[in-house]
């Protein structure tokens, strides 16, 4: 059974959502952000599930855990708070939310398919290593969510390929995933923020369809 932390306010709203993740098999625990840090130093946690806020006191806890801790970490954020996430989290689900959303999420980052293809792929200065989940520009490592690390593979795997978002949505996130294509433009901009500079430009945008990663 995977236990999962929520970090947020104790209200109906997170009460309700924990419930429903331990009907569906998951360990759910409320904690709230002051007793975060202490409570998963003390117990085995398999993944933590943040109530975004935008405070820098939640910024700092953010960084902590990104930078201490191996640990999954999900953020529920609204769509007008949606351009104030920080890169530190692995995914985030746009509220209100469907549960199944989540629960999908989480099993997704939480069991990193161990099938993989283990052959690295090399193409335009970008080295990708599936076996480690380490991306490699110009021989630099780069910091990638899971998601920006998926989305990245699975586009340098077709390159000159265009992708509607719906494609990208169902390849990405799985034809399990309930939220809008926004999720792709967002990650889109930050993955091109992390490996692009004024002389590299990798993704191309399309007009009205989609994405592809440019065929050197």
């Amino acid at each position: 059974m995977l236990n999962i932390v929520l970090i947020a306010s104790q209200n109906d709203e997170t009460a309700a959502l924990c419930r429903e993740l331990k009907n569906s098999g998951f360990h759910c625990s409320i904690v709230e952000s002051e007793n975060a840090l202490e409570f998963v130093a003390k117990h085995t946690v398999n993944g933590l599930l943040i109530e975004f806020n935008d405070s820098p006191e939640m910024e700092l806890l953010y960084r902590q855990f990104h930078d201490e801790s191996n640990l999954p970490m999900i953020v529920i954020v609204t769509q007008e708070k949606l351009d104030s996430l920080g890169d530190y989290a692995d995914d985030f689900v746009v509220s209100p939310y469907v549960i199944k959303e989540i629960e999908t999420r989480i099993n997704r980052l939480t069991k990193k398919d161990p099938d993989s293809s283990t052959g690295q792929i090399r193409t335009a200065g970008i080295v990708i290593d599936p076996e480690k989940y380490e991306v490699y520009v110009d021989g630099k490592l780069v910091s990638l969510t899971f998601k920006e690390y998926e989305l990245l593979k699975f586009l340098t795997s077709h390159p000159g390929r265009v992708f509607t978002r719906d494609t990208l949505l169902n390849q990405v996130w799985s034809e399990d995933y309930f939220g809008g294509d926004r999720t792709v433009d967002v990650h889109i901009r930050r993955l091109r923020s992390k490996i692009e500079d004024a002389s590299h430009t990798y993704i191309e945008t399309v007009r009205n369809i989609g994405y592809r990663f440019i065929k050197r």
